[in-house]
């Protein structure tokens, strides 16, 4: 684990996801527990529960798996269920207002913002007629 934690839940889930597993456990700030609300909103994850370890939380989150999946060597390019891109990093921030926010594939994707008012998806944003850091994609 970087100092970069949104990076980290980014890759950690995308991991478990390339091997098929089920359950990930990341570590637990204010800042996953947003993303994991919205990826929970948003029905990317199943479900999320927050467990303690030796004064350490960590969020243990139950992945979504397509159920037409029999194989996974035959159908290797649909292997993952969502794609996530880290946008914004430490080294380079990039911000948007509301009117220039992303769409992803025409809407069907979200955007996932830091805003003044809290971390939110670009559709909320938009109605709320606020812009942010773009902090990562998700389609």
């Amino acid at each position: 684990m970087g100092k970069d934690t949104i990076a980290d839940i980014i890759t950690s889930i995308r991991n478990a996801e390339m091997d098929r597993k089920r359950v990930v456990r990341i570590a637990s700030t204010n800042i996953t527990e947003n993303i994991v609300k919205i990826l929970l909103r948003e029905g990317f994850i199943e479900n999320a529960r927050k467990h303690r370890e030796n004064s350490k939380s960590f969020l243990v989150l139950t992945l979504r798996h397509r159920r037409n999946r029999k194989n996974p060597s035959r159908n290797f390019r649909n292997r993952q269920i969502f794609n996530l891109k880290r946008i914004s990093r430490p080294g380079l921030r990039i911000y948007s207002n509301y009117q220039r926010i992303p769409r992803i594939l025409g809407g069907m994707g979200i955007v996932i913002l830091s805003t003044s008012r809290g971390i939110m998806t670009d559709r909320e944003a938009r109605l709320e007629r606020i812009g942010g850091e773009i902090l990562c994609y998700i389609w």
